[in-house]
């Protein structure tokens, strides 16, 4: 049967096509909508998350992390201010017990940020990441500041380089007596007799006195060889007593500046002492390339203890935080020597592939350029050689 033929048949099916067709446009409405719905959602989901403030750790010592009362400060905490305003980060500050337990907890994703003087190590580095330095430093020693004794003071008077010119300068003096008693011994044998000991003693005098300048002229060769000896001996004279009077001078400023009292001038010279360090920090392994006998303590303030209590020979640990600790306690009896046992770059730290860390170190950089880590730096650190202000 053609359903054409009905009458009115035409009509019925534009009404019905129309029918239809507002029915797929409304099914099609809607599932634009749905569409759009589920796109919104999962647009607004990593949104929410970065809304969520920056779990940023805080680990170290003064003058570079300062905790009073609840309030944190210090050099790192300055320089993470900055650079967290500049790219409107939010944040919060979680304080941690030490370093090393910090170090871990950026390792196991518990935060995403740790600052504070931490230093950048190689064996750090397998564990975790690091951003560009912000400051470099060097580790430093501390020793008790003991009155002098008198052999410290007399000390200098027999280091190497003393003796070392006073055997020379006998020995010449001897050759040259002998050299003079040859020449002399046959046609001046009053001033230098032909008895060996007698004869050579008269030329070291002569030798002697002619090198102080004193020439006293109760000896002088007469024939021609002599005096061409003499008179040799006068020039290298020249040059011997003022070899002799620069190491004697030294001698005489050391041993009254009282640099000689120092018990460590050199890395060699903490062989097999008993040293102090602060647990978990990039001293310890410092430390162990010099001596077994290491304590390892919880904090700065707990090594100078063992320090001034003998425990102690000295402590090794980063020069600013030592400078800082002294001139917090200024009572204390002790002083930081100059001997330096490397140096060290400070960094923030971030877990592994972390999304900020090329944000923080283009910070860092347009802080260095600009000159704002130098000056909080020197804000903290005004009290302090200017070889200890070493901002990157």
């Amino acid at each position: 049967m053609n359903f054409r033929n009905f009458p009115h048949s035409q009509q019925i099916h534009r009404i019905l096509s129309a029918s239809i067709f507002h029915l797929r446009l409304g099914f099609a409405a809607n599932h634009n909508c749905l569409t759009g719905v589920a796109v919104a959602l999962v647009i607004s989901v990593p949104t929410l998350a970065s809304a969520a403030p920056l779990r940023v750790g805080v680990a170290g010592s003064a003058p570079f992390v300062v905790r009073k009362d609840k309030d944190t400060s210090g050099i790192s905490v300055e320089v993470w201010k900055q650079v967290a305003r500049s790219q409107k980060i939010e944040y919060e500050l979680i304080p941690q017990a030490s370093v090393a337990n910090a170090l871990e907890v950026v390792e196991q994703g518990e935060l995403d940020l740790l600052i504070g003087p931490i230093t950048i190590t190689a064996q750090r580095l397998q564990k975790v990441d690091f951003t560009q330095p912000y400051f470099s430093t060097e580790i430093a020693v501390l020793t008790t500041a003991e009155d002098p004794s008198i052999w410290s003071r007399v000390k200098p008077f027999f280091e190497t380089a003393v003796l070392t010119s006073m055997g020379i300068l006998v020995i010449l003096m001897f050759v040259v007596g002998n050299l003079v008693w040859l020449a002399e011994r046959n046609k001046n044998s009053e001033q230098f007799p032909k008895n060996y000991l007698q004869g050579v003693g008269n030329g070291m005098w002569f030798a002697l006195v002619t090198l102080t300048t004193v020439g006293y002229g109760d000896r002088a060769p007469v024939t021609r060889l002599g005096r061409l000896i003499a008179g040799t001996w006068m020039v290298l004279a020249l040059v011997t007593v003022s070899s002799l009077t620069a190491g004697l001078a030294s001698a005489i400023t050391i041993a009254l500046s009282g640099d000689s009292t120092e018990q460590f001038t050199s890395p060699s010279s903490l062989q097999d002492t008993r040293l102090a360090t602060v647990k978990g920090s990039s001293s310890v392994e410092v430390v162990q390339n010099y001596s077994n006998r290491i304590q390892e303590v919880a904090t700065l303030g707990d090594a100078v203890k063992l320090l001034s209590t003998k425990s102690a020979d000295a402590v090794v640990f980063d020069r600013p935080a030592l400078e800082y600790y002294l001139t917090q306690n200024p009572e204390l009896n002790v002083k930081l020597t100059n001997l330096s046992l490397g140096n060290e770059l400070y960094g923030f730290v971030l877990p592994i592939d972390s999304s900020l860390t090329k944000k923080l170190n283009i910070e860092l950089r347009l802080m260095s350029e600009n000159g704002s880590l130098k000056d909080i730096a020197t804000r903290w650190l005004s009290y302090t050689s200017e070889d200890s202000q070493n901002p990157i």
